[in-house]
């Protein structure tokens, strides 16, 4: 299994870290990707990713939740520039980027700028992107809207929409769907949209330390628990988990040149 969406690097890990990845290991999972969040946490991901070169692989991007209220996005921004120009390591994706309005809807100007500056980064650089959109799938499918044909590929991480809104998105680049903890919450729906979804657009995901699936759930995710997203679509698709960890497993390879 890849776990495609970690933050393991977090400070919630700082007390656990080694074992936290050694359980990942004993777990199965081969390999973790580190979607960027902003320059406060950055090196943290980069120093992670310089000890354990192997197995964490990092990503650069802005996340949009850094840009509200933030006088200082522009020169966020020009950082991820710089760093996908100039990469100090091998970069595996453009992320975490996106639009979030459920906080507010205050920054939503500034939120599509730098969605769309980034957008043009990873086609400019030919890398995948990880697209968070909370509060603003519409929002989101009017954004990827415009860059039908351009060979725009990425992932809807912690994808909370609907099965009908997936199939919009697919018509404007090579997307696929991260699934993460919340398909195994009882009430979430997300059961159902991932029926309606083939396993071929899946990839798992944790978004750790958020996010936590059952039996675990109300606890501090880590990548480890990735394990029970696999048997979960498994579950739904009424494939072996082994199958399911194949598919997916291929899919996250294929689309970030693993």
């Amino acid at each position: 299994m890849i776990d495609t969406h970690s933050h393991i690097y977090a400070e919630e890990f700082d007390g656990d870290r080694a074992e936290a990845l050694a359980r990942a290991r004993a777990a199965g999972v081969e390999m973790l990707l580190l979607p960027d969040i902003d320059s406060e946490s950055r090196d943290r991901m980069f120093d992670l990713a310089r000890r354990e070169p192997d197995y964490c692989h990092p990503m650069a991007g802005l996340h949009p939740t850094s840009v509200n209220d933030n006088p200082r996005w522009r020169e966020e921004l020009d950082m991820v520039e710089r760093l996908l120009g100039n990469p100090p390591m091998d970069l595996c994706g453009v992320g975490e980027i996106g639009l979030d309005l459920y906080w507010s809807r205050d920054f939503y100007r500034e939120q599509r700028e730098v969605l769309h500056a980034q957008l043009e980064l990873a086609l400019k650089h030919d890398m995948a992107v990880v697209i968070h959109t909370r509060s603003a799938y519409d929002e989101m499918l009017d954004a990827v809207a415009t860059y039908r044909g351009r060979g725009l590929r990425g992932v809807l991480h912690a994808y909370a929409s609907d099965a009908d809104m997936a199939r919009k998105l697919l018509k404007h680049g090579d997307f696929v769907f991260g699934i993460g903890g919340v398909v195994t919450f009882k009430n979430s729906g997300l059961d159902r949209v991932v029926a309606e979804l083939p396993t071929e657009l899946l990839i798992l995901e944790t978004d750790c330390p958020y996010l936590t699936p059952v039996p675990h759930r109300g606890k501090r995710n880590e990548s480890a628990y990735v394990e029970y997203v696999c048997r979960k679509v498994a579950d739904i698709h009424g494939l072996t988990a082994e199958r399911v960890d194949e598919i997916t497993t291929a899919t996250a390879r294929r689309l970030f040149a693993l």
